[in-house]
């Protein structure tokens, strides 16, 4: 995770040369492999990174995440690791049981050295030499593992002091594992707290790239206050896709305590770009930046504003996610445990009772959950009455020409202005006074109103 910095001037980007828009890697990858700025699954099919990242080093009891954020809809999750520098060292055992429960829920793994955090700024930060010393030490459960991880050697490896250091210390890194024998793809992240403001990875990652002899690298940007314009969002990134180089936004959040960074022209760019995102973070912060959390106590069923907007919102997970095509003909080994109020990945369907309960009436309540400029995020309470119901139809009629573009947890449907949203099999039964929720995207221009709305029950 990142702390306070303070942003400096900018150089203009040197002209990468053209020998880095390499085609393919110089030997074929057993894993996944880089191609002229794209990344490709083992099956040769162009992989996009939707996730989140997952605090597991701090939190090791809290393997049911993987289920969890599984089944909103994530393609990968980036976990925090320890080398054993700065916190508990996460041994080889458990790196293979996080590797396990990657694969057993269908997503990739990143897994990242989080001791190398601010090194040169940070005193208890640790070098990325040292970082690669703890990669090297567990090897063997990441080899035969290449098509499923991605080793991210150290995060945000410099502050904003020592950051020249940054091109030199990561090309040696990457040597160092490539001639252990380690074929991953590898992940860098930017110095400067990760947001390379100095563009220091920018201007250098040609460089970079070039000293990996298999041409199999992917460079990670996290985007926080630095970023807190369209403008500087675009023109970053896009310089990464006009090199052939290729570029995922490893961390960023709604909100920061170095500014507020545009999180919906992130999320709107990666998309429109084939570029990957992992949003910080399902739970777990702390010192002051508890509201990066996604999650209430790891509780899927406790989405927070962040974690509906990355799983639900425009752009986000749920609507762009795609599963890596090696677990085409494989089987989730875990059940997840996620609440009906949710969006899972499959809708569990109870089993009818032997006797309907009677039916009753119920209410609704419309609400604006977030809004941005042309875009908001709806929900609606739908409450039975006295009596038990079995299932509910609610009604709302737009005035000022919004629009609904997706929805979860109702089949919602529209003729004009009028929309109509019906339970799904598992939300449409529920005792007298309980309620359930459902959520949507929708559009706007100029006005956004409220409009009423009503509920009919069966």
């Amino acid at each position: 995770m990142k702390k306070l910095l303070s942003v400096a001037g900018a150089a203009l980007l040197t002209a990468l040369a053209a020998v880095f828009a390499l085609g393919q890697p110089a030997q074929a990858a057993t894993g996944f492999s880089v191609s002229n700025g794209r990344l490709y699954d083992a099956n040769g099919v162009e992989f996009v990174m939707r996730g989140v990242n997952h605090a597991h080093t701090w939190y090791p009891q809290q393997t049911s995440s993987f289920a969890n954020i599984k089944a909103l809809g994530a393609n990968t999750v980036r976990v925090v690791l320890s080398s054993g520098d700065r916190w508990t060292k996460n041994s080889a055992a458990d790196v293979a049981n996080v590797i396990s429960l990657c694969k057993g829920n269908r997503m990739i793994c990143v897994l990242e050295v989080h001791d190398t955090t601010g090194y040169g700024e940070d005193g208890a930060a640790t070098t990325l030499a040292k970082a690669t010393d703890y990669w090297l030490s567990i090897a063997d459960v990441l080899k035969g593992q290449e098509r499923y991880v991605i080793v991210n050697i150290g995060n945000e490896p410099f502050g904003n002091q020592g950051y020249s250091a940054w091109t030199t210390d990561t090309s040696n890194a990457i040597k160092r594992l490539r001639a252990a024998g380690l074929t991953h793809t590898i992940m860098v992240d930017a110095p400067n707290w990760g947001q390379d403001w100095s563009f220091t990875m920018r201007d250098n990652a040609g460089t970079v790239f070039a000293a990996d002899p298999q041409r199999n690298t992917v460079f990670s940007i996290h985007m926080y206050g630095v970023f807190d314009t369209a403008a500087e969002i675009s023109d970053y990134l896009g310089r990464f896709r006009t090199a052939g180089l290729p570029i995922v936004v490893g961390e960023f959040g709604f909100n920061h305590s170095d500014g507020n960074p545009d999180e919906d022209a992130i999320m709107a760019y990666a998309q429109a770009n084939g570029i990957g995102y992992l949003g910080w973070s399902w739970s777990g912060n702390g010192g002051g930046v508890e509201y990066l959390d996604m999650t209430t106590s790891f509780n899927p069923a406790q989405l927070t504003s962040w974690g509906q907007r990355i799983f639900n919102g425009a752009n986000g997970i749920a609507a762009t996610s795609r599963e890596a095509s090696v677990y085409a003909s494989t089987t989730p080994t875990a059940s997840p445990t996620v609440s009906p109020t949710v969006s899972p990945t499959t809708s569990p369907t109870p089993p009818p009772p032997t006797t309907p309960p009677p039916s009753g009436g119920c209410t609704a309540t419309y609400t604006v959950a977030n809004s941005w400029q042309g875009g908001f995020q709806g929900e609606v309470k739908v409450t039975a009455g006295a009596a038990a119901i079995t299932g509910w139809t609610v009604r709302w009629t737009y005035a000022n020409g919004q629009s609904v573009t997706q929805a979860w947890n109702a089949s919602v449907s529209n003729s004009g202005s009028a929309y109509t949203a019906r339970n799904v099999d598992y939300n449409g039964r529920l005792g007298a006074g309980a309620s359930t929720t459902f959520g949507f995207i929708g559009s706007w221009q100029g006005t956004n109103s409220t409009p009423a709305v009503t509920c009919t029950a069966s």
